[in-house]
């Protein structure tokens, strides 16, 4: 029998030759195809005006989606047991019950956790005090806060880039897979921007589908109507003066008459713009789902909407920055009925949107 030998060799070499070649020949895939840009589409209000959104920023599927993932990360605290959502709760109007939140290390902090949606609305600053510009830069601060969660940023990216889930959303996010405190930021922004809060009962009303009772009505007039100490019976409580727009805030930082200039122990805008001017000025607030966000003020020293009416009512103190509107009423005070009082906390409770409560796009993805 006459054996065929065959040299493998040439066979082989053109092999390797071709797969070599089919390889150049097929693009391979970059971590750019894992991006996904989809524009996440915030629905259109018929009540709130379009939220402005930085243009360097603008809202994708998957940053909003990482950005809700970090919101709910207690890697972002120094011992692992806290998330922005600790103190920002999604039942209680992303805002935080308690007078002041405690940190990881069991101290708590100065100032009332402020409410986290509608943000799109605010040009003017984030915290009570504006002092952080922009909403990404207020997203890092908490995370450092000795009294807050604690921690560094270096740490912060070092433990969120050893977890293989984020390793493929940010690389979804951004096109790779590289995890820095900017991004961290943006993600984070972008996820606060996209909650939105307008279907209250007044939501409801202004569109035409419902009508509200007669009290909160009679609450609606006198919320609206200014102030009048020569018609007594035509005046009303002046809310609006603050509480303006569609998101019943007007975006500025006023003093509201809590306290005289040797009563005040906490100085507000003033530490940030070195001027006397913002002596005991803080971020007048939205006073949407206002009967979720108790207890009230930049220290949270009222719980109750009835003990916030008294005050303006009544209670107003006179100091060198209280806003010239409310020290107009200090001579007789806003001269409100006690059912005057029931029908504005009545009208108050309207601004509760109880869809926000419980919408999935907000909940925790764990």
């Amino acid at each position: 029998m006459i054996k065929t030998i065959v040299n493998w060799a040439p066979i082989a070499v053109f092999t390797l030759l071709f797969v070599v070649a089919c390889k150049k020949n097929d693009p391979e895939p970059t971590i750019e195809a894992y991006l996904d840009e989809t524009p996440y589409i915030i629905p259109s209000s018929q009540t709130l005006p379009d939220p402005m959104i930085p243009s360097d920023n603008q809202l994708t599927v998957q940053k909003v989606k990482l950005g809700r993932m970090l919101f709910y990360e207690k890697a972002l605290s120094g011992d692992g047991s806290m998330s922005c959502a600790t103190c920002h709760k999604q039942e209680n109007a992303f805002s935080d019950i308690n007078q002041f939140s405690t940190g990881i290390a069991g101290l708590p902090g100065h100032r009332q956790a402020m409410a986290i949606f509608n943000l799109g609305l605010n040009s003017n600053g984030f915290f009570w005090d504006g002092r952080s510009a922009t909403l990404r830069e207020q997203s890092l601060k908490p995370i450092q806060d000795p009294l807050e969660m604690n921690e560094t940023l270096a740490n912060v990216v070092n433990k969120v880039a050893g977890m293989p889930m984020y390793k493929v959303q940010f690389t979804k996010a951004f096109g790779d897979a590289n995890v820095t405190s900017e991004r961290i930021s943006l993600a984070l922004e972008q996820f606060m921007f996209s909650i939105v809060s307008d279907n209250s009962k007044y939501d409801q009303y202004l569109r035409g589908e419902l009508t509200l009772n007669d009290s909160e009505e009679r609450g609606r007039v006198l919320f609206f109507a200014e102030y009048n100490p020569a018609f007594p019976n035509l005046s009303g409580a002046d809310c609006a003066h603050c509480h303006s727009g569609s998101n019943f805030e007007n975006d500025q930082y006023m003093n509201n008459g809590l306290d005289s200039d040797i009563q005040m122990n906490d100085n507000g805008r003033q530490n940030v713009t070195q001027s006397a001017m913002d002596k005991g000025k803080f971020k007048v607030p939205t006073l949407r789902n206002i009967e979720l966000t108790f207890p009230y003020m930049h220290d949270g020293r009222f719980n109750t909407l009835e003990e916030v009416i008294d005050h303006y009512n009544s209670g107003i103190v006179s100091s060198s920055t209280l806003d010239p509107a409310l020290a107009n009423t200090m001579a007789t005070g806003l001269m409100l009925s006690t059912q005057d009082k029931i029908d504005l906390v009545n009208f108050l409770k309207t601004l509760t949107d109880n869809t926000l409560l419980t919408n999935p796009a907000y909940k925790t993805p764990f």
